[in-house]
């Protein structure tokens, strides 16, 4: 049985942004676990799927790069591109791992999660590893939203495509506006296919500068580019409830009593649901599906036990974006060290 002061689960950008700073704070009593390998996530994403945050080096003018998990580094500089592919974010997490020796336990399961007294006890593959404060960061991308539609299983959600090249057929319907709904269709119609997209709202609409609640503008960049090739139809206020299959069609029925037919695969852009859903049990809920959580990204029912990533929400703030949840690694670092009286280099927090 091995006793660890911190477990870090998943090795995406939170888990090894947090692990890193754990390192730069001079902790070495920790251990992150990850089911797959450091950035596996980001290594399946579509292949023309792009980072939609811009990436640049600005560090000489004290702004970091958005999509840098640690001060003085720079995905930019680093692959001399704006916008990255999964491909090259996931090698960068690997070199960031590599660079600040993290300790990583890799094809690590977690079959089980237990708070006993004091301790979490994690079953991890065949073994059992004790931890005093758990870090939960596994992200979401693992975690396909595909049971809010009755007959979802007929449909193909967006994050399980590999190339939008490979699809097969001249016409495509995508449920959901949002990012990865505008993304799937910007590929398919320069793929010269058609495409209708039925989203719950006209979110490209919104005027809301906050961009977890409306387009980014690299995407509507990309949509304004698109829209004038008679290729493709947004359907605004459009809420599918029920996807049925006959024969070698594919019906998709809204809520107002529409029904659109399709003969290629549905492809779901419905989003993501939270990896906090793994602990479920060790969490409250709120009633958007969100994990309830204190000003210190703590379980309000289980001690010692953080969130962190793009599940994270402070009332209206939605933390989604690398650059927005790398702000709370410090919060949650700071905590469990004064609350386990260790003593730490200040100036690292400071920075």
């Amino acid at each position: 049985m091995k006793l660890k002061k911190i477990i870090i689960v998943g090795a995406g950008p939170s888990g090894i942004g947090f692990g890193i700073l754990l390192k730069q704070l001079g902790i070495e009593d920790f251990l992150i676990l990850e089911k797959d390998i450091v950035g596996s996530t980001f290594f399946k994403w579509p292949k023309e799927m792009k980072l939609i945050t811009p990436s640049f080096t600005g560090h000489g003018f004290g702004l970091l790069d958005l999509n840098a998990i640690t001060p003085d580094t720079s995905p930019a500089y680093t692959f001399d591109k704006e916008h990255l592919t999964g491909e090259d974010y996931g090698s960068y997490l690997e070199l960031m791992a590599e660079h600040f020796d993290l300790p990583i336990y890799e094809e690590a399961f977690v079959h089980k999660v237990v708070k006993e007294g004091e301790h979490f006890k994690l079953t991890v593959n065949d073994e059992e590893i004790v931890a005093e404060n758990l870090v939960w960061a596994t992200g979401e991308f693992q975690f396909p939203r595909m049971h809010s539609i009755e007959g979802a299983e007929l449909s193909i959600h967006n994050s399980q495509v590999r190339s939008w090249g490979e699809l097969q057929g001249d016409e495509f319907i995508i449920i959901g506006g949002y990012e990865s709904g505008i993304d799937a269709a910007y590929h398919l119609v320069k793929n010269n296919k058609k495409v209708t997209v039925l989203s719950r709202s006209s979110i490209w609409n919104s005027e809301d500068a906050d961009p977890s609640l409306s387009l980014s503008p690299y995407t509507k960049e990309r949509l304004l580019s698109i829209q004038e090739s008679g290729q493709l139809n947004l359907v605004g206020n459009a809420e599918v409830v029920k996807i049925t299959k006959e024969e070698r069609s594919y019906f998709l029925h809204l809520v107002d009593g529409t029904v659109y037919q399709s003969k290629t695969q549905p492809i779901l852009a419905t989003g993501f649901l939270s990896g906090a859903n793994q602990i479920q049990s060790l969490f409250e809920w709120e009633e958007d599906g969100v994990p309830a959580l204190t000003e210190q990204d703590e379980s309000t029912i289980t001690s010692n036990l953080f969130l962190l990533g793009p599940n994270v929400r402070h009332k209206q703030v939605i933390f989604c974006f690398i650059y927005k949840f790398r702000q709370r690694f410090a919060v949650v670092a700071k905590e469990i060290l004064d609350r386990s009286d260790i003593s730490y280099k200040e100036e690292v927090f400071e920075k």
